[in-house]
């Protein structure tokens, strides 16, 4: 059943499925309204440091979204797993699926809300949640996908101490484009299945943007930057729409104050 969870401080709330289906999600975290075309079924969690939206047949959040200034980030603290407590035993994994996984598949576990992009908040342990965060390679996970996390934390930092606190604006989820390993974690117990792929879109009140695709098999030497997409690229992959309520989706590069160079232009239709 859809169902709409708060986690705001101690509160929880849950909004019946024919409330939420005449409803706008309105949260913080989605600069221009929350991605649309996920599962009917799918449970949208709003805490303070993230909104995501988990499937129920995958285990995994089909996007999770959060928003990053100069105060929530911090250094990386402890992991602390758990499961979701807002959602039942069979909606999501459990830490000790996860065991074993590292050393016999070279699986970590994947923050999709990053740690360290919130380790400035007392909210910090609610990245560790198993809802945030999915199966993901080693060689991805510690390298460029770590790279690029670390590329976000550094332009919010790098506001001048007199400026308001820099907002980045971060979508992000996995794609299932082809046959992985189904159940891949020996002590899996809830049938789930490995994402081919991860997508991330950054953007900035300005309207400035940047968007990437990785594969689950991306090399350890891989440079982020060669994992830019377009926008266009990653709705019609993720069948999703990432900005429901913008309605001039014209956006600025951000990619170079990420480190990487200009996408080329697309090619003249004429």
């Amino acid at each position: 059943m859809k169902r709409l969870i708060l986690t705001l401080a101690l509160s929880a709330m849950a909004v019946p499925a024919f409330a939420q289906d005449r409803a706008e999600l309105h949260t913080f975290h989605c600069l221009h309204g929350c991605p649309t075309g996920a599962s009917a079924t799918n449970d949208v969690v709003v805490r303070e440091i993230y909104t995501l939206s988990s499937n129920d047949r995958r285990k995994f959040a089909d996007w999770v979204a959060y928003r990053v200034t100069s105060d929530t980030v911090g250094p990386s603290g402890g992991r602390r797993w758990q499961a979701d407590p807002w959602l039942s035993e069979t909606e999501t994994l459990e830490p000790d699926d996860y065991d074993e996984a590292p050393d016999a598949l070279q699986i970590d576990r994947g923050h999709q809300a990053p740690l360290a992009a919130f380790s400035g908040t007392a909210f910090a342990g609610d990245t560790n949640i198993l809802s945030n965060i999915t199966p993901q390679r080693s060689a991805l996970n510690q390298a460029s996908w770590q790279y690029l996390e670390a590329q976000e934390r550094g332009l919010v930092a790098r506001t001048s101490p007199e400026d308001s606190p820099r907002e980045l604006y971060v979508l992000t989820g996995p794609l299932y484009e082809r046959m992985m390993p189904a159940m891949p974690m020996p002590n899996g117990h809830e049938r789930h299945r490995l994402p081919s792929a991860y997508w991330k879109v950054l953007t900035t009140p300005d309207g400035r943007m940047a968007a990437f695709i990785f594969d689950q098999d991306t090399p350890r030497s891989a440079d982020y930057c060669s994992m830019r997409a377009s926008l266009e690229e990653v709705e019609i992959r993720a069948d999703l729409e990432l900005f429901p309520r913008l309605e001039v989706r014209t956006f600025l590069d951000l990619g170079s104050e990420l480190g990487c160079a200009p996408l080329p232009a697309p090619p003249d239709p004429g």
